[in-house]
């Protein structure tokens, strides 16, 4: 386990101890908790850009087929 030096908002600290201490658990548990919640949800954004980035590159790609295939009709029936 890792030493960690942390300044809290004031606001934030009272918070904390009044959940932790609502909770039954160590304020050091329920930083570690609400931490692990907070990467959980950064992956999480992080994984649907880029899911996101590779349907819109899809997307590109197949709207550029529909494209040339409307400038051919286009071409051939004007």
């Amino acid at each position: 386990m890792k030493t960690l030096c942390l300044k809290l908002e004031q606001r934030i600290f009272q918070e904390t101890e009044e959940l932790s201490g609502k909770m039954e658990s160590s304020r050091n548990r329920y930083i570690n908790q609400a931490i692990d919640f907070y990467n959980k949800i950064q992956k999480r954004k992080m994984l649907e850009k880029k899911i996101f980035a590779k349907e819109s590159e899809l997307v590109r790609e197949e709207s550029m087929k529909v494209l040339a295939e409307f400038d051919s009709f286009a071409v051939r029936y004007l």
